[in-house]
C-alpha cells in the first residue's frame, strides 16, 4: 500500500510539474556575463542529457522572449521537420535511425516514422500522438496537400502521398505522386530537402535542378537551368524570395538574390566575414572542421551546420522580428537572427546582435535543426536533442570528430527530441484552431488578408487546389482594390494558380502604386505571356520603372523570352546598370551558357564511351561536389570567408596522375592540401559504384579549363582491389609518398603523361 501511495504521489508530482510548465515560463539558470551583457563561455559542463524542463533553463535569448514546450520525448523522438495541415494538425518527421552510434550503424533501416500530433484541449501543448506513417527510411521532406501528406524518404527521388481515410489518425492510403526510380546515392547530408509551396504556386527543393507543380493528383517536375545547391533547409519571405543554406560549404545563406528558375546566383558581399562568425555560449569541441574551426576558448568560430532556416512571417512576435531570417546552428547550440536590407535590388544581411546570438544554449545536447512559423502566429523550433549531429562519413576512425564524441559520451544520447514555441511578453499565441480544410472558398479568400503568413499561404494553396471559380470575382476585387499589399499579392498569385487571371486585372497590377505589387505582376507576366503575346511588350515597357526591384525582375522575367523586344529591353538594362545586380546577374547567366557550350564542345571531341562518362559525371558534380568546390570548381567564398574545400579548376592534382584522385574518392581525404588547411574533410565515396567514381573524375578532369584523359571504370575497380580492407582515409602527405604507375602516365604523384612508345599497359607499384 505504501508503495502504491508513493507511486501515486510521484505521478501527481510529475503532473503538477507539467502543469506548471504549461502555464509559466521556465526561469534560466544564472550565468556570468561580461560588461556588454554577453554570456561568458562555459568551458566545462556535464554532457549528460537533461529533461526538457532542465534543458530549457539552459537556453538564453533577448529580454522579453521565452520558450514554451510543445512536445518532447517519449511523444516524439529525433524530430527533424514539422508541417501543419489546413486544420492545424502537426506532422513530425522522425529520423529514428540517425546516428544511433558513432559509426551510424543501421541508418538505412525502414524504422523511421511520421507522427501526427494534436492539441485536443487548446492549451498549446500537444497531448495526442499517433504514428501516421511507419517503416520509412529517414523521412526528409513533407508537404500537406489538402487532407494528404506528401513525403519523400532518403535515398530516393520518389514522392508519395499518404491519407487517413477512416479517421483513426493513421495513414491507410498511399499513392505515388512523383516517380523517379533512380536511387539517390549521395550522402544523407547532400540529399534534397524542402518541398515547400512558394507564393508562385511552384514547389521547391534543394540540391536537385527541379521544381514541381501540383497538377490534378500528382507532381509535375520542371527542370531548372542548374542545381540550386543548398542542403537541409529552405524558406521564403512574404514576396516569395527563397533562402537556401549550405552546411558543407559553411555558407549560412545563399542563392537568395534571385529565384533559382533564373539560375543560381550569389554575390560576394551579400554578407561579410563578420556575419559568418558565430558566438556560442559553450565550448564546442565536437566540430567536424577540427581545430581550424575553434577559437582559443574552444568555441565554434564559424557556421558549419547551418540548416532549418526560416523567415519569421507570423504576428505574435514584435514587429521588428517580422521578416528576419532565423538560422539554426546545431553544432554551436545557437540560432542566428539576421536582418535583411534591400538596396537597389541587392539583398544583404547582418547579424541582429554584436558578437552574440539570438538564442544560445549551454546544454551541449541542444540541437536546433528547424524553425517555422506556425498557425498560431508563433515561431516553432525543432530541437533534435541528439548527441551526434554529424554523418558517419565524418566520424570514421582517424577523424578529428570521433574522439571528441567518445570523450564526451555524445553517442549515448539518442531517442530524444523537443519542439518549442517562441513567444514574447504580452503577445499571446492564438488558441483558435484553423479549419481551412472545412471552409468555403469565400472564407478562404478572407484569410488572404491575415497578418499571419501561415494563414495566407495555406488559404492560397487550398484555393488553388480546389480551383473553385465561384471565388474568382472576389479575388479580382481584392487584387485591384485591397488596401492590404500582401492580400493583393496573394490574390494575384491565387488567380494565376487557378488560371483565372484576366488581362484587365493583370494590367492594373502592373500600374499599381506599390512596387512589390508591380514586381509580382512582372513575375506573373512570364506565365501570362504564354497565352497573351502582347504581355512581352508590356513587360519590356516596365524596364523604365522607378523601382530597382521591378527593373531587376523585368530583366529576369524576360531572360528566356526570345523576342527581339524582350532581349532589347534586357540589353538596355544591362548597359544602364552594368555593375549593379542586373548586370552581375546577366553576366553570370551568360558565363554559365558559355561554360556549358565549352563543356559540350570538349565532350564532343571525346570517344563515345568517354562522352558518357563525362556527361554522367557532370550530373554528379553539380548535385554533390559543387556543394564545397563551387559550381565553377573555383571554390566557394562568400563574405570573404576561407574556402571550405580546394579549387579543382587548374589544379595539377586533378589533371595529373588519376590514381591519387581515385584513392581520394574511394577512401576520403583529410588534412592540408597544397600546404593549406581546409575546415572540411573530403568524405569517402567508395560506397558508390566504380562507374560513379570514374564518371565524377572524368568530368572534373575535362571541364573548368582542365584537360586530361578520362578515368575508366576498370581503373577504379583495379585500385579499389589494391586498397583491400583499408578503411582509413588518406592525407595528401601519404598520397604523395605512394608511387603509382598508371596506364598512360609516368610513376609518381601527379606525374606527366607517359611519352609515346613507353608501353601500352603499364603497371602499378604500391608503397603502402
Amino acid at each position: 500500500m505504501k508503495k502504491n501511495r508513493k507511486w501515486i504521489l510521484a505521478v501527481l508530482g510529475i503532473a503538477v510539474l507539467l502543469y506548471t510548465c504549461k502555464v509559466a515560463y521556465v526561469a534560466n539558470y544564472p550565468v556570468e556575463r561580461d560588461a556588454e551583457g554577453r554570456i561568458k563561455v562555459i568551458a566545462k559542463y556535464d554532457p549528460s542529457p537533461e529533461s526538457p524542463q532542465e534543458s530549457m533553463r539552459h537556453i538564453y535569448m533577448p529580454q522579453g522572449y521565452h520558450l514554451q514546450l510543445v512536445a518532447s520525448e517519449p511523444m516524439i523522438s529525433n524530430p527533424v521537420a514539422i508541417v501543419w495541415d489546413g486544420n492545424g494538425i502537426m506532422y513530425v518527421a522522425e529520423m529514428l535511425t540517425y546516428m544511433v552510434n558513432v559509426d551510424g550503424t543501421g541508418e538505412g533501416a525502414k524504422l523511421c516514422t511520421v507522427k501526427r500530433l494534436e492539441d485536443t484541449n487548446g492549451d498549446g501543448v500537444m497531448d495526442k500522438a499517433t504514428v501516421f506513417i511507419d517503416s520509412l527510411v529517414l523521412p526528409r521532406m513533407m508537404l500537406t496537400i489538402g487532407h494528404k501528406l506528401l513525403v519523400n524518404e532518403t535515398n530516393t527521388y520518389n514522392i508519395y502521398s499518404y491519407e487517413d481515410t477512416n479517421g483513426d489518425g493513421k495513414a491507410d492510403k498511399k499513392v505515388q505522386v512523383y516517380k523517379n526510380d533512380e536511387p539517390d546515392t549521395k550522402n544523407l547530408e547532400h540529399q534534397k530537402s524542402g518541398l515547400i509551396w512558394n507564393i508562385d504556386n511552384r514547389i521547391y527543393v534543394t540540391v536537385d535542378p527541379v521544381r514541381y507543380q501540383w497538377k490534378g493528383d500528382h507532381l509535375v517536375a520542371d527542370s531548372l537551368l542548374q542545381a540550386p545547391q543548398g542542403q537541409w533547409g529552405l524558406t521564403y519571405d512574404n514576396y516569395g524570395r527563397l533562402f537556401y543554406s549550405q552546411a558543407g560549404a559553411e555558407v549560412p545563406a545563399l542563392n537568395f538574390q534571385q529565384n533559382p528558375h533564373y539560375g543560381a546566383f550569389d554575390i560576394k558581399d551579400q554578407f561579410d566575414a563578420n556575419f559568418q562568425a558565430v558566438w556560442p555560449a559553450i565550448a564546442t569541441p565536437d566540430v567536424q572542421g577540427g581545430l581550424i574551426r575553434l577559437r582559443p576558448d574552444s568555441t565554434l568560430n564559424h557556421f558549419t551546420a547551418c540548416n532549418g532556416q526560416s523567415i519569421y512571417r507570423g504576428d505574435k512576435l514584435p514587429l521588428d522580428a517580422r521578416g528576419d531570417l532565423f538560422i539554426p546552428e546545431p553544432v554551436g547550440r545557437l540560432i542566428r537572427r539576421a536582418k535583411l536590407q534591400d538596396v537597389d535590388g541587392k539583398v544583404t544581411m547582418v547579424n541582429a546582435y554584436d558578437k552574440t546570438e539570438f538564442i544560445q544554449s549551454t546544454d551541449p545536447n541542444f540541437r536546433p535543426v528547424n524553425t517555422v512559423t506556425g498557425p498560431d502566429g508563433s515561431m516553432y523550433i525543432v530541437d533534435m536533442y541528439h548527441g551526434i549531429i554529424q554523418e558517419s562519413n565524418w566520424t570514421r576512425p582517424g577523424s578529428f570528430l570521433r574522439p571528441q564524441i567518445l570523450r564526451k559520451g555524445y553517442e549515448k544520447n539518442i531517442g530524444r527530441g523537443r519542439i518549442y514555441r517562441l513567444v514574447y511578453d504580452g503577445m499571446k499565441p492564438s488558441k483558435t484552431a484553423p479549419r481551412l480544410l472545412n471552409e468555403t472558398p469565400m472564407q478562404l479568400a478572407n484569410h488572404l488578408n491575415d497578418a499571419n503568413g501561415w494563414y495566407r499561404d495555406n488559404a492560397q494553396k487550398e484555393l488553388v487546389l480546389r480551383n473553385d471559380k465561384s471565388v474568382v470575382p472576389t479575388l479580382k476585387i481584392m487584387a485591384t482594390t485591397s488596401p492590404n499589399q500582401l492580400a493583393r499579392i496573394h490574390a494575384l498569385w491565387t488567380l494565376n494558380g487557378m488560371e483565372s487571371l484576366d488581362m484587365e486585372t493583370f494590367s492594373a497590377a502592373l500600374k499599381a502604386g506599390d512596387p512589390q505589387i508591380r514586381k509580382t505582376a512582372v513575375w506573373i507576366g512570364e506565365d501570362m505571356a504564354k497565352q497573351h503575346p502582347e504581355v512581352t511588350d508590356m513587360l519590356a515597357a516596365m524596364a523604365n520603372d522607378i523601382s530597382p526591384d521591378v527593373r531587376y525582375q523585368v530583366s529576369l522575367s524576360l531572360r528566356f523570352n526570345p523576342s527581339p523586344k524582350a532581349q532589347s529591353a534586357i540589353a538596355g538594362l544591362v548597359a544602364k546598370y552594368p555593375d549593379g545586380i542586373i548586370g552581375l546577374s546577366d553576366k553570370k547567366y551568360h558565363d554559365n551558357i558559355k561554360a556549358k557550350a565549352d563543356q559540350l564542345r570538349a565532350q564532343a571531341l571525346l570517344a563515345q564511351a568517354d562522352q558518357k562518362l563525362v556527361s554522367d559525371g557532370s550530373v554528379i558534380f553539380k548535385q554533390l561536389c559543387a556543394t564545397c568546390h563551387g559550381a565553377d570548381a573555383k571554390g566557394i567564398s562568400i563574405g570573404g570567408a576561407a574556402q571550405p574545400a580546394p579549387p579543382l579548376a587548374g589544379n595539377p592534382d586533378v589533371v595529373g596522375n588519376p590514381t591519387k584522385l581515385i584513392r581520394i574518392l574511394l577512401m576520403g581525404l583529410s588534412g592540408p592540401v597544397g600546404g593549406k588547411a581546409y575546415p572540411d574533410v573530403m568524405p569517402a565515396l567508395g560506397f558508390n559504384t566504380d562507374e560513379y567514381i570514374a564518371s565524377a573524375l572524368s568530368y572534373i578532369r575535362n571541364d573548368f579549363g582542365n584537360k586530361a584523359v578520362t578515368v575508366k571504370t576498370a581503373d577504379v575497380t583495379r585500385i579499389r582491389a589494391q586498397l583491400g580492407t583499408r578503411t582509413k582515409g588518406f592525407t595528401m602527405a601519404e598520397l604523395d609518398t605512394m608511387r603509382t604507375i598508371f596506364p598512360g602516365f609516368r610513376g609518381g604523384a601527379g606525374g606527366a603523361p607517359r611519352p609515346a612508345g613507353a608501353g601500352a599497359n603499364g603497371g602499378t607499384i604500391r608503397n603502402q
